[in-house]
């Protein structure tokens, strides 16, 4: 489809892709400004089963290239061995009719079994051809599993895990399915490569550098495209992290939590900093210094130290308490009037119920290698025109990837999987 009206850019690539398409079917019927839109390309012309996506224009699928009826080039001996008649020199001789007939008929055995030399080269010519058809279309097939598309981490489980952190493909897919359709256009980059490469940077942290050359790339392209991403996964996505309904929390209720405190647990806080660098500011680097780190570090809700209770206070999670319930906190929490208040009760929690929410922390930390490092002074400062910083918006896009993770706590009867 020739797109004129969603910007220059789209128009000069889906324009020439239509015209390589009308090349490659090669129907008198079918003309540029007249393609009725029933008119289909069935899968098996192309090499992943399905046209790519129109603005990568460096796929294999780019353009139909298999089985089209014309890239193959046949040859018979019947048609590449053609004798021109040649004209007999009058006989001198007499002979008899019979003898003049099975003369006839020798000469034109032998000038059919003798080609000449120019037919013989053009089935040489046409054989190559064939060959190199045939390994231009391996070459094209093993290009496309080198290239970080679809093909990339379709039907490799362990792929998708150790790139993305998430589960499985389906998984994936899904995610870009509530994404693609705010994701800015590129030449160079389909959605799935901007979903990837973002979930890569999370998950292992490769820097931005090792990033451009796998996704050939510029550097500020791809620091472009991710923090992009990262703004539409933060807007989308969000939602998934939210304070569940009371009858929900009951119903998924480990059974630990039961046995221990019945059915009033509300939540349970612990421990959770990130490093940064060290700001110039004096003022910031007072605020930033953690004494239990030993250095500056952002800290969220589910990251407390004994300074933390103006932040649970704050936060606004306080407000979600009803009469009666109980905050599992650790001892270095001193909110015990705040959460009185709300007429409900701060209890600290057994080591066995409270290593579940160190194991999530542990779960969130260790699929998202960037949360390991040393966060940059930038990611500290409120994105433009908004009052949250780059980096309270890759806190939250992590949790919600765990949260589309089995959970680390199970009932004892079940095993829980992924589904797809």
């Amino acid at each position: 489809t020739w797109k004129q009206f969603q910007g220059a850019h789209v128009s000069d690539v889906t324009k020439p892709r239509r015209r390589a398409w009308i090349a490659a079917v090669r129907r008198a019927d079918i003309k540029f400004c007249s393609i009725s839109r029933y008119h289909l390309v069935c899968s098996r012309h192309f090499h992943s089963g399905k046209p790519a996506y129109e603005m990568d224009q460096t796929n294999p699928d780019w353009v139909p290239t298999l089985h089209m009826g014309h890239s193959e080039i046949r040859t018979s001996h019947q048609q590449s061995v053609k004798v021109k008649p040649q004209q007999k020199l009058p006989q001198k001789t007499e002979v008899t009719g019979a003898d003049a007939e099975n003369a006839d008929l020798r000469e034109r055995q032998t000038e059919d079994q003798r080609p000449t030399n120019g037919c013989v080269r053009c089935v040489q010519s046409r054989a190559e051809i064939n060959r190199l058809l045939e390994e231009n279309r391996k070459l094209k097939s093993l290009l496309d599993k080198t290239e970080l598309n679809e093909n990339f981490l379709q039907g490799d489980t362990e792929k998708v895990k150790y790139y993305t952190g998430l589960t499985c493909f389906a998984i994936f897919m899904s995610v870009l399915d509530n994404v693609k359709a705010f994701l800015p256009a590129s030449k160079k980059l389909s959605h799935f490569q901007m979903l990837l490469l973002t979930l890569m940077r999370l998950r292992i942290d490769l820097p931005v550098q090792h990033l451009s050359y796998l996704f050939n790339v510029s550097h500020k392209t791809l620091s472009s495209v991710f923090a992009d991403t990262i703004d539409i996964l933060y807007a989308r996505l969000g939602i998934l992290v939210h304070w569940p309904e009371r009858h929900c929390l009951q119903a998924t209720m480990p059974p630990q939590f039961m046995e221990t405190f019945g059915n009033r647990v509300a939540i349970i806080v612990d421990c959770f900093e990130i490093r940064t660098e060290r700001p110039s500011n004096l003022k910031a680097r007072a605020q930033t210094y953690s004494h239990y780190k030993g250095t500056h570090t952002m800290k969220y809700l589910i990251g407390i130290t004994p300074q933390d209770k103006h932040i649970t206070e704050q936060c606004g999670i306080l407000n979600k308490l009803l009469p009666g319930d109980v905050v599992l906190a650790d001892r270095g929490f001193d909110i015990r009037d705040a959460v009185g208040m709300m007429c409900a009760e701060v209890k600290i929690p057994p080591l066995h119920t409270r290593i579940h929410v160190e194991r999530v922390i542990g779960s969130l930390r260790n699929k998202f290698k960037m949360l390991h490092t040393t966060m940059p002074i930038r990611s500290l400062l409120p994105c433009e025109g908004e009052d949250v910083t780059f980096l309270d918006k890759i806190v939250p896009v992590c949790c919600v990837l765990v949260n589309m993770c089995p959970s680390v706590v199970v009932k004892p009867d079940t095993h829980e999987t992924c589904s797809c």
